[in-house]
């Protein structure tokens, strides 16, 4: 039994090694610039299931102490990841890092969907052709992609916003104990199309 104290997140019941806000907004260079490094953004995402040492960072990423060490001070002065707890070890302190917010904020490009690039760039390519030939394509375990189409009110619009982001805080708070790590994109966006006039 581990004597660090858990919290508990009352929406989605996940226990957590450590306490963090609920959002944060990035609204400062040096947050996204911390941010747009690959490196920083996977020690992000590692951290979200348990505060780590800078070793076993570097164990899961297969990197040099040395140069983890310096990703998480960048995150660190940014303010995007804190200790959390510390424990002695010989005649060393050694550091614990979580983040500070379960979900960054950051504002969209106008004009742009948020993100479009990062998931592009990240789709395995690859893989979905080795599932579709080995004829997987449908199996529900890889995934799926949907694009639809709808003409509501503001007011529903806020509703599935809501309930989108839900969604998402949900994914993310999975164990992390696949062998595939799987991405998700959401997006509810006004469209250029044309709409037919009511009766």
């Amino acid at each position: 039994m581990s004597d660090v104290p858990e919290s508990v997140d009352a929406r989605t019941g996940v226990r957590r090694d450590y306490e963090l806000d609920e959002m944060l907004d990035l609204d400062e260079p040096q947050q996204l610039k911390a941010l747009g490094d690959p490196l920083r953004l996977l020690i992000c995402d590692l951290v979200l299931e348990r505060a780590m040492s800078v070793t076993e960072i570097a164990d899961r990423v297969g990197r040099p102490k040395g140069s983890v060490a310096y990703h998480v001070d960048v995150l660190v002065d940014a303010g995007l990841l804190q200790v959390v707890r510390t424990r002695q070890v010989r005649a060393v302190e050694e550091r614990f890092y979580g983040r500070t917010a379960l979900t960054f904020m950051i504002e969209g490009t106008p004009g742009e969907l948020g993100f479009i690039r990062d998931v592009v760039a990240e789709v395995d390519g690859d893989r979905l052709r080795e599932i579709a030939a080995a004829g997987k394509a449908d199996d529900e375990g890889w995934g799926t992609a949907t694009y639809r189409h709808a003409r509501i009110p503001h007011d529903r619009v806020a509703e599935y916003t809501r309930r989108l982001h839900e969604l998402s805080l949900e994914f993310v708070e999975e164990p992390r104990d696949g062998d595939v790590e799987f991405g998700l994109y959401i997006a509810l966006f006004p469209t250029n199309r044309p709409i037919g006039r009511s009766r």
